[in-house]
């Protein structure tokens, strides 16, 4: 927040709208004009999941379409998915854990991407079992990445 106006008397200012637009947002504000963000990590938002983002991309960008966005099966995408399972407590710290340095190895070494489908059973597993659908979204989404990341 850069504060008010005027600090003297009440002057209408603030973001009139704002868009994500291949990893920036842009905020037209009512006085001062466009201001150009970037996302940082925060305790509600980890470098993976900024990360993830920045890996969608579109020629143009129209509001008013309302675009679906597909995240590719990435091991990027897959690091800000286990982000958001951590942060929702969905599944253990040790599992989580493990899942990142897999994850880490396959990164580095073409070999080691086969071992990531080990982590798939238990994915459906536990996607099968919860109430919460955007956590069983997240856990077949991530189980999906680990069996074919691309």
């Amino acid at each position: 927040d850069r504060g008010p106006i005027n600090p003297e008397r009440l002057i209408g200012g603030g973001t009139w709208s704002a868009y994500w637009y291949n990893g920036y947002i842009y905020s037209s504000e009512i006085a001062r004009g466009l201001d150009v963000l970037e996302l940082v990590p925060t305790t509600m938002l980890t470098q993976a999941e900024i990360d993830a983002a920045r890996l969608v991309r579109v020629a143009e960008l129209n509001v008013q379409n309302q675009q679906r966005i597909v995240w590719p099966r990435n091991l990027i995408v897959a690091k800000a998915y286990l982000d958001q399972l951590e942060r929702s407590q969905t599944l253990p710290a040790d599992r989580i854990a493990a899942m990142r340095l897999a994850i880490g190895k396959a990164e580095v070494s073409q070999k080691d991407r086969g071992k990531l489908k080990n982590f798939v059973p238990s994915l459906r597993k536990v996607s099968a079992s919860t109430k919460k659908a955007a956590e069983a979204s997240r856990l077949t989404a991530l189980a999906e990445i680990l069996e074919r990341p691309a």
